[in-house]
């Protein structure tokens, strides 16, 4: 058995958050706008997560989606009804997996490295969402951050990853498309691999860098399975 732990971010690097743009689109009716809203929606999910995180005010991934939701709502002054925001959020639940997603993993599971997920997200939504992707049974278990009520990149939630999955830092690597996701776990002593899912994505200007980048999950497999 490989000692090898790969945990996976989950939303950005196995999910297509932006696989509600079409849904934004009917909601909408202007493309342009859609793929505008959905940015900013994942922007500020994210640094809504964070500021909980920095003030000690924690609550769920959900929660921030949702206030995320109202605020780019607000923002860019659209007025969905809450009829269309309960459609949004329930459509968080069943977003697709990248193509290159089911593959790569099995690859890399069937090579013998134990696969966890690791996410902001509840265990039960992660769950759900990987279930409904067809993926859940590729990963050995999923490890969230609601546990410990803290959010990446705290070096808490990555202590806490090595706690659940009884690993060393020398054998964990940390698999994500978000760069402070990568910063962080490098910060925590981890490996990283750097899913640059956009040939112009730029990589954050501090921090360690990546241990690997690749384009998506057959590049990982590619150069960890030999």
């Amino acid at each position: 058995m490989n000692k090898r732990v790969l945990a996976f971010d989950v939303y950005g690097t196995l999910i297509d958050t932006h696989g509600v743009v079409e849904a934004l689109n009917t909601e909408l009716g202007d493309a342009e706008k859609a793929l505008a809203f959905s940015q900013r929606w994942r922007d500020k999910q994210l640094e809504f997560a964070f500021r909980r995180s920095l003030m000690g005010a924690y609550s769920s991934f959900a929660d921030c989606t949702r206030d995320a939701l109202e605020f780019t709502d607000r923002a860019m002054g659209n007025q969905l009804s809450e009829v269309a925001k309960d459609r949004l959020m329930a459509l968080y639940g069943r977003l697709p997996a990248f193509s290159d997603v089911a593959e790569g993993l099995a690859r890399l599971s069937d090579a013998g490295m134990r696969c966890v997920a690791f996410s902001n997200g509840t265990h039960e939504a992660v769950t759900g969402l990987l279930a409904q992707a067809g993926i859940r049974e590729r990963f050995d278990a999923v490890v969230s951050v609601d546990d410990i009520k803290r959010f990446k990149p705290d070096p808490a939630v990555y202590a806490y990853l090595r706690q659940c999955t009884e690993s060393s830092a020398a054998d964990t690597w940390l698999i994500s498309s978000n760069p402070f996701d990568i910063i962080g776990a490098k910060y925590a002593g981890l490996h990283a691999a750097w899913v640059r899912r956009s040939a112009e994505a730029p990589f954050d200007p501090w921090g360690d860098e990546p241990d690997m980048t690749v384009s998506d999950l057959d590049e990982l497999a590619e150069r960890l399975v030999r």
